[in-house]
């Protein structure tokens, strides 16, 4: 059952996947709040565990960086390990002045530029959107936690050093309406649709482009504690 890319078996994840890009993220998350964790795959060193929260099962596994890496992962989770849920929680820059570090961003749709849809089945759209049942369930527990919670369209980009960007990214915000940056997203939503399946998007604003805002590596690795909450709580629910 293994794939090249994962090492796990047939029934080793549960139903829903917490899926951060950093694996020690991952590992951060499994640790912390799951219980009876096992290490399910750890090829490349992207680990993927699976335990429980609050006698639930729930699954965790790092996507990597960039939207062919999740594209991969969350593309084998859905089609080879009968995954129906996959709820991305990363990390995001802020855009615009109303989002600050440490907010939480659930994502109501994904912009991209990116050629990855159209190579993957021939789709042209620029624009992808989550399941609205699995962001209305993320919405409600974020109202039971009393969890300030901001819904936004944001961006999914190729490039991290976009030179054409410097100085202008203002641009995705008023050509797009896009309020925040980050790398995954637009393919995770694409492999959901394509294949049937249920994706959403929690971001915590880690840096900004016009504020003088930014947060640590260790910071981003271990202290996004309250989108963690978040997406357990709501993975519980499904």
């Amino acid at each position: 059952m293994a794939t090249p890319h994962n090492g796990a078996e047939k029934g080793d994840f549960a139903k829903t996947v917490l899926m951060p890009g950093d694996p020690l993220r991952a590992k951060f998350i499994a640790e912390n709040f799951l219980e009876d964790i096992k290490l399910v795959t750890s090829v490349r060193n992207v680990f993927g565990y699976t335990g429980t929260y609050k006698g639930f099962p729930v699954s965790v596994m790092a996507s990597g960086m960039g939207m062919p890496s999740i594209g991969i992962y969350s593309y084998e989770l859905y089609s080879q390990y009968g995954v129906e849920n996959i709820i991305r929680v990363g990390s995001a820059g802020s855009y615009v002045e109303d989002l600050h570090i440490f907010d939480v961003v659930l994502a109501e749709s994904a912009y991209s530029a990116s050629s990855f849809a159209r190579v993957q089945n021939g789709t042209t759209d620029d624009v992808m959107y989550p399941s609205k049942e699995l962001n209305d369930t993320i919405i409600a527990a974020a109202k039971d936690l009393d969890i300030p919670l901001k819904l936004e369209r944001i961006h999914s980009s190729d490039v991290f050093y976009e030179e054409t960007c410097t100085g202008s990214f203002e641009r995705y915000v008023t050509d797009h309406g896009a309020k925040a940056v980050e790398m995954e997203s637009f393919a995770l939503f694409h492999n959901a649709n394509v294949l049937g399946k249920n994706a959403a998007c929690i971001l915590t604003i880690s840096d900004s482009f016009v504020l003088d805002e930014e947060t640590t590596a260790e910071q981003r690795q271990n202290s996004f504690t309250t989108m963690m909450k978040l997406a357990l709580e709501a993975a519980i629910r499904l």
